[in-house]
């Protein structure tokens, strides 16, 4: 397949380090778009982290070069998809502040982003309006580079449709059709979107039960050997629930003979230890080129490579206010 339709797609900087979900959830899809000929734009989104993170924004600024990494490391090449990041390319602010006039606050009150966000917070006085502001900000991410599409797993989808609406809303007020609707581009296969933490919960750098893309052979290792299993399955001989189990789980993305080992460890045919051990070595082979990739990127690359980003990204998102402004007549 050969294309050129634009796609944007971020991740927030709160982490310096993006975890083996971060890439099943997301990254692997950017990098499978690429192949397919999509013209990607790939956001590290430092401002978005800024909401929960606005009293460690020097932390944010470096964790930002760090995510970028593991873009390239991933496969992201950022020859054919600009990356680059979100506070680098100004328009981001001037578009947000402009839909931000025009955007209702019920809309915002309702959206699944805020609510989320402001669990994790936990106190409604220490509640900053960028949170409220959030899903403006992202639509203005978003419709800045008329996207024909966003990467995004099925759940996440919600999040989303009030980008739509609030770009069909600035047409609807100014009689113009600059904003096209795009598309939620949810993988196929979406069990691989959905891998599980350590101990089976969602995988979270603040639950402390992560792989990370940068971990090394040997922590990847001792990460494993602690990960949830059967709690039945106290014997080599005791029936596996692999359905419940982190490293059958694990196994049914990285290992191809992932079938076999669910159905030996169901009928009692193997042990934990023989399941962690080939986990391992899966998951080691699986990611040993990103990582190899990872350690030869230094600073002075990725410094390149963003202002590179930034330059393309800004060529884009500079046309687009140039439409916005004169649709609202701003001069």
């Amino acid at each position: 397949m050969t294309t050129s339709k634009r796609i944007l797609s971020g991740m927030r900087s709160s982490n310096p380090r993006l975890h083996i979900g971060n890439y099943e959830g997301a990254l692997r899809n950017w990098v499978d778009l690429q192949e397919q000929g999509y013209h990607m734009f790939c956001m590290v989104a430092d401002w978005h982290a800024l909401t929960t993170m606005y009293e460690n924004a020097g932390e944010v600024s470096r964790n930002a070069r760090e995510v970028a990494k593991d873009y390239v490391a991933a496969g992201i090449d950022p020859v054919r998809s600009p990356v680059f990041i979100q506070s680098h390319v100004k328009e981001h602010a001037e578009l947000h502040m402009l839909l931000s006039m025009i955007t209702p606050l019920g809309w915002l009150e309702r959206t699944p982003t805020y609510k989320e966000k402001q669990a994790d917070l936990g106190s409604a006085e220490r509640e900053p309006y960028g949170l409220l502001g959030y899903p403006v900000l992202q639509t203005a991410d978003i419709l800045l580079y008329k996207p024909y599409g966003v990467p995004v797993g099925r759940d996440q989808a919600p999040h989303l449709e009030i980008g739509n609406d609030i770009g069909q809303r600035f047409n609807r007020l100014y009689n113009v059709e600059v904003f096209p609707e795009y598309k939620y581009l949810i993988p196929q296969d979406e069990t691989r979107a959905k891998l599980p933490g350590l101990d089976m919960r969602k995988m979270s750098k603040s639950y402390d039960n992560c792989i990370y893309l940068s971990d090394t052979e040997d922590q990847t290792a001792e990460k494993i050997k602690s990960a949830f299993t059967t709690p039945t399955k106290i014997r080599k001989t005791d029936p596996g629930i692999p359905e419940g189990c982190a490293v059958c789980q694990y196994l049914k993305v990285y290992s191809p003979t992932w079938q076999t080992q669910w159905q030996e460890d169901r009928d009692g045919l193997r042990g934990c230890m023989q399941n962690k051990k080939e986990c391992t070595e899966a998951i080691n082979e699986y990611f040993r080129p990103m990582r190899q990739r990872r350690a030869q990127l230094d600073d002075a690359t990725i410094e390149g490579i963003l202002a590179d980003g930034a330059i393309r990204a800004r060529e884009v998102a500079q046309a687009t206010m140039s439409e916005v402004r004169a649709a609202m007549g701003i001069y």
